[in-house]
């Protein structure tokens, strides 16, 4: 008998973990089960299983695969199985043909495959690649029978959180650069443009307006003391992002940002994008509500959705309905509030989870193409009110010599 370590989602939707004796991992799985519980992972506890289960599987595993080389193994898995291949045969041609970044992974699912596990088994040992939602999903399949659909399923959801994901990512990218540009170009004229005047100004011995010896000033401290201030500004976001890492500050954090004008109500259309889409998926693919609530409970992000999730959770436990307790946390917009109702009164939850996503992924890509078209003439504007201040001082510092000349 052998100690595994495992993890699974139990009835009420909790995180379980412990040590099991058994003979191998895929005895830990069934008794698992047997006991109510979704399996996660199983792995020997001692060192020795540690180092000879990464041994056979993959030295790399624990780095993870990409997100579009995970979309892309399980779409090719899943149109291979759908086309009738059996799963042994399937990974082997994934085997051959895949990229050498994909193929350790790939090689250790259909070694764990051929020595007997089932694919969620195998696909448990990558947590890095494959995490709870994966595996979860893939365990209904196959005990429904209809792998291969299941596996195109999990693609598309792949494929939509991605695209959401693409979409705020690339309307941010030029007001970024705009912003970057506008710091520049103010550091520019600060410490090389200006400074050329500043030896004319004191030889003149007039006195300056006040905006231009605030902007010499300016010029010195940053030419002085820039690298300086640059550290200290490298060393403040270290220190937030590790404060970010704490629950009590992050949940802060979190509900801030959910009040915040614009950003606050793009936040929500995030969230309830990714609840929505996630919930439905886990339920029309046969997970039951309280595991599949924990497990979207993980996949939220947000500590502000997670909470709200875990409350309704335990109310559902209880028989309750979801919605009072996602309405009362405030993280998600009404919309999703009256669809998910609508579907726990038409006990069609799964199918209306899956419409609210719908909606609200493209209300999102409505949302950030607002905020950018807000954003960019903007940062404009305020670059040109920049620019156009440290020009207009520097003439106007320039025509109160010419004056004194001429006096």
């Amino acid at each position: 008998m052998t100690a595994f370590r495992y993890t699974a989602i139990g009835a009420g939707g909790e995180r379980l973990a412990g040590v099991m004796e058994a003979g191998t991992a895929e005895e830990v799985i069934a008794r698992l089960q047997r006991q109510g519980t979704m399996p996660v992972r199983a792995e020997p506890a001692d060192k020795a299983g540690r180092w000879s289960g990464l041994m056979h599987l993959d030295l790399g595993a624990g780095r993870g695969l990409r997100k579009q080389d995970v979309a892309d193994l399980i779409r090719e898995l899943a149109t291979m199985l759908t086309a009738g291949q059996d799963l042994d045969r399937a990974l082997r041609y994934m085997q051959e043909t895949a990229p050498a970044r994909v193929r350790p992974t790939i090689t250790g699912l259909r070694d764990a495959v051929r020595d007997g596990s089932p694919l969620s088994t195998a696909m448990a040992r990558y947590p890095a690649s494959f995490p709870a939602m994966h595996t979860g999903l893939v365990r209904a399949g196959e005990a429904g029978g209809n792998l291969g659909p299941t596996l195109a399923r999990i693609a598309d959801l792949l494929d939509r959180q991605r695209a959401l994901a693409s979409t705020v990512t690339s309307a941010l990218i030029y007001p970024t650069v705009l912003l970057l540009a506008m710091i520049g170009a103010v550091t520019l004229l600060l410490t090389e443009v200006l400074p050329q005047f500043v030896p004319m100004f004191e030889q003149s011995g007039a006195a300056l307006p006040a905006s231009t010896r605030f902007l010499i000033d300016a010029g010195n401290f940053v030419q002085a003391d820039g690298l300086m201030l640059l550290g200290g500004f490298v060393v403040v976001v270290v220190l937030a992002r590790l404060a970010l890492r704490q629950d009590p500050v992050r949940l802060v954090v979190d509900r801030i940002v959910l009040r915040l004008p614009i950003i606050g109500g793009l936040t929500k259309e995030i969230l309830a994008a990714r609840f929505s889409r996630v919930l439905g998926t886990l339920l029309l693919n046969g997970v039951a509500l309280i595991p599949a609530l924990g497990i979207v409970r993980d996949a939220m992000g947000s500590r502000a959705g997670r909470l709200a999730v875990e409350r309704a959770s335990l109310t559902a436990r209880g028989g309750g309905s979801l919605t009072p307790e996602l309405e009362a946390a405030g993280v998600f917009p009404p919309r999703t509030i009256h669809l998910l109702r609508l579907g726990e009164e038409t006990a069609q939850l799964g199918a209306m989870a899956l419409r609210a996503a719908d909606i609200h992924e493209e209300r999102t890509r409505l949302a950030t193409a607002r905020l950018t078209s807000l954003l960019v003439p903007a940062i404009t504007i305020l670059m040109g009110v920049a620019v156009g201040g440290i020009v207009a001082s520097l003439m106007t510092a320039m025509l109160s010599l010419n004056d004194l000349a001429g006096g």
